[in-house]
């Protein structure tokens, strides 16, 4: 009797143990990157295959205009082109000041909308319970998945994507398919730690820090790029880091539990800027090739779905999640409008870029992060301290003087560093 009793402590001691190596972070993310390389390890050895058998001038056969397009693609490169933004922009100028009011006010207004619902909900997914009378309330049940999430929002973009290449006239494809795998990897990784990280920051300190990649952009773009920066980048990158600080230090000792930033959140946080700074980097150096937005944009995510669904299957998550949704209808139409936004958001991206240029894109894009900040805390009760909120209005005073500055120097005539966009 007392044996069994013994064993089965023993039983139940050793799935908690495991129970709470599988809930760990670090135990997902390993497990996560895995799945992938049972994809990239592979395709890896295809393609040198491919490449050392110069099978672009000896291949034949059904297979080979895949082949050629996913290994080889079309070598004739040319500059950075977006056909779509290069004639937008020549019909701005043309265009009646109200009309292009309009414009502006529509394009702020979608990304507004979009990138605050979304930011909104990604809160919510993944701090509150589900299933419970009230959110929040003892007795629910909490989503774990942050990879699905990042699934749901790839499989819309890429079928969004793939509409608007097949409905609107593109420029002719020259990038190797398998080039874009390096962008999603990156991509799906950093949007993994966006979701991880609200398990252990709070979702004001989330937004700071992504208001703040400026830093590791500009350390990824000399290393990826070889680029130069100006004297005022790395002032205002100094500045941001002054207000980063600030706000992360009187956090700290803050005791409301929403404010409470932990260790894993602050390495959660930095794989995902460092993540989204390759992302970027890596797609600037993809445009040599003479491709658009929206071909980008299929490209990533076509990679993203086969990376994350994969993944999912091989550790049995994908049925688990839709488990989830199918009892719990409330997650299940939060996880559409996630998707639903950032789909929309992307293309509201390219169509601001392309109608009004960077800058005013960078202008709409940090009110956002600004607001999105008070939204938070007006509907989930984050408190700030009052050094907390001056390190915040730093951070913002450096981005403008960023805009300001860059406005400067191309009225001046010069060249300066383009700004990442931003990415869901």
């Amino acid at each position: 009797m007392l044996g069994s009793w013994s064993l089965t402590l023993a039983e139940s001691d050793g799935s908690s143990l495991l129970d709470g190596w599988q809930d760990m972070w670090l135990f997902k993310f390993l497990v996560n990157v895995l799945g992938y390389a049972t994809i990239v390890i592979p395709g890896y050895f295809l393609i040198s295959y491919f490449k050392r058998k110069n099978y672009l001038e000896t291949g034949r056969g059904l297979c080979f205009p895949v082949i050629k397009a996913c290994v080889f693609g079309n070598e004739a490169k040319a500059g950075l082109l977006d056909d779509a933004s290069v004639t937008s922009r020549s019909d701005v100028e043309s265009s009646s000041s109200t009309r292009q009011a309009f414009k502006l006010v529509f394009c702020a207004a979608g990304l507004q909308i979009s990138y605050l619902t979304w930011g909104v909900l990604q809160e919510r997914v993944m701090t509150r319970s589900y299933g419970a009378g009230e959110a929040g309330a003892e007795g629910g049940e909490r989503f774990k998945d942050s990879q699905f999430l990042v699934f749901m929002n790839r499989i819309l973009a890429l079928t969004v994507a793939g509409l608007c290449c097949v409905l609107v006239k593109q420029p002719r494809h020259g990038a190797p398919m398998y080039k874009y795998s390096f962008a999603s990897l990156s991509n799906i990784l950093s949007s993994w730690c966006q979701y991880e990280a609200l398990k252990y920051i709070s979702f004001p300190t989330q937004v700071l820090a992504k208001a703040s990649k400026v830093i590791p952009v500009m350390l990824m773009g000399k290393l990826v790029s070889h680029k130069t920066y100006e004297y005022w980048e790395y002032f205002t990158a100094a500045l941001i880091s002054v207000g980063v600080s600030m706000f992360l230090l009187s956090s700290s000792s803050n005791k409301h539990p929403s404010t409470v930033t932990t260790f894993s959140g602050v390495v959660i946080l930095g794989g995902y800027i460092m993540f989204d700074s390759f992302t970027s980097n890596w797609q600037d150096n993809l445009y040599k090739y003479k491709m658009s937005s929206v071909q980008m944009m299929f490209g990533v995510n076509l990679f993203s779905c086969l990376f994350t669904v994969g993944s999912l299957l091989e550790q049995g998550a994908l049925f688990d999640s839709l488990g989830f949704m199918l009892r719990h209808s409330e997650f299940a139409f939060h996880a559409m409008l996630l998707s639903v936004c950032s789909a929309c958001g992307q293309l509201f991206i390219f169509y601001t870029i392309g109608q009004f240029g960077a800058a005013v894109f960078t202008i709409i894009m940090t009110l956002r992060q600004a607001i999105a900040i008070l939204l938070s805390c007006f509907l989930y009760g984050h408190a700030i301290s009052s050094v907390g909120g001056l390190g915040i209005g730093v951070v913002f005073l450096a981005l403008f003087l960023r805009i300001y500055a860059r406005g400067r120097l191309k009225k001046a005539g010069k060249r300066a560093a383009p700004p990442p966009v931003q990415k869901v």
